[in-house]
């Protein structure tokens, strides 16, 4: 494990965002006006042009492919790779503007989140950087009473209400900021109330402490801030993903990862490293089912010596 404050700022927080609010609003407005057939015509072209433009994504997709796939990825699976992603970011545009009913959405562990709205129970929902967060929004179709609260560094929740009010400003999220030091107590009571608190769990910020696991048979290291919070709660933790399947297909999964409700404090170190493992897990699972849903497109497994990029 390491220690806070010894790794250098990572990768993905030193990276320019390569897109920008006046790109958000022109998508937008051929998005909504022109229908989702004539907007998704401009991704490829987009694509492209990322797939020529952005060398470090371009090689981390080769790099990540490679483990997904079990073999060196051909251009073309690395042009689909970033294609997939811009595919759902176009469609965050529909979804939030409630438009649910352009998609195909299976949704498994359903039962899972209709007991928790049943009983008013909180839990915290963790998710990475895979496939779509705001299609998991469709569980509220289901429960449109659950609350439902995020928690995210205060550079990213600045970014999202930017993006948000460039899409439809009356879809604000409620946000609290995570690094202060009420932080935790507004998440306790979040929860008490029966909110579901998501996060995305799978990136540190470089500061803090991590537990090295596994993830497509090769070590990473995985923040335990939120598994520890989850530990000092005292509560469930479900992993949450919204897999994009091509086309209008999406797949939601809720998936219990720990329940920290009855781990006593002796117990609590092995407890977080084995909810750590079950994250793993889940996320290798979604990788290897729809490996162009993967979204870090920085080196996240530290290569200490990475390959020269062949053309």
């Amino acid at each position: 494990m390491s220690t806070p404050g010894t790794a250098p700022e990572p990768e993905w927080t030193r990276r320019a965002e390569r897109s920008n609010l006046a790109t958000l609003r022109l998508m937008s407005w051929i998005a909504l006006r022109l229908g989702r057939p004539v907007a998704r015509l401009v991704l490829w072209p987009i694509a492209v042009y990322f797939l020529f433009t952005a060398a470090p994504a371009r090689r981390a997709s080769r790099d990540y492919l490679r483990r997904a796939l079990g073999r060196p990825p051909g251009l073309h699976e690395i042009l689909a790779h970033i294609h997939h992603f811009a595919a759902t970011i176009l469609d965050r545009i529909y979804l939030l503007n409630e438009r649910y009913d352009l998609f195909d959405i299976d949704i498994e562990g359903e039962p899972l989140m209709a007991g928790l709205a049943a009983d008013n129970r909180g839990a915290l929902l963790f998710g990475g950087h895979l496939g779509s967060f705001e299609i998991t929004r469709a569980i509220g179709r289901l429960h449109p009473a659950q609350r439902i609260v995020l928690t995210m560094y205060e550079d990213n929740a600045r970014k999202i209400n930017q993006t948000l009010a460039a899409i439809n400003p009356a879809a604000q999220p409620e946000i609290i900021p995570l690094g202060h030091l009420d932080t935790m107590l507004r998440v306790r009571d979040a929860l008490a109330g029966g909110a579901l608190v998501g996060l995305l769990a799978d990136r540190s910020l470089g500061d803090e402490a991590t537990r090295a696991a596994r993830l497509l048979g090769h070590p990473v290291s995985i923040p335990t801030g939120p598994f520890r919070m989850a530990a000092m709660l005292r509560q469930p933790v479900i992993f949450m993903v919204g897999l994009y399947l091509g086309g209008n297909r999406y797949r939601i999964r809720f998936e219990r990862l720990a329940d920290f409700s009855q781990v006593t404090p002796a117990g609590r170190d092995a407890a977080i490293g084995a909810a750590i493992d079950a994250y793993a897990a889940s996320l290798e699972r979604c990788c290897r089912e729809a490996p162009r849903n993967w979204f870090n497109f920085f080196d996240f497994w530290h290569r200490p010596d990475p390959a020269p990029e062949q053309p």
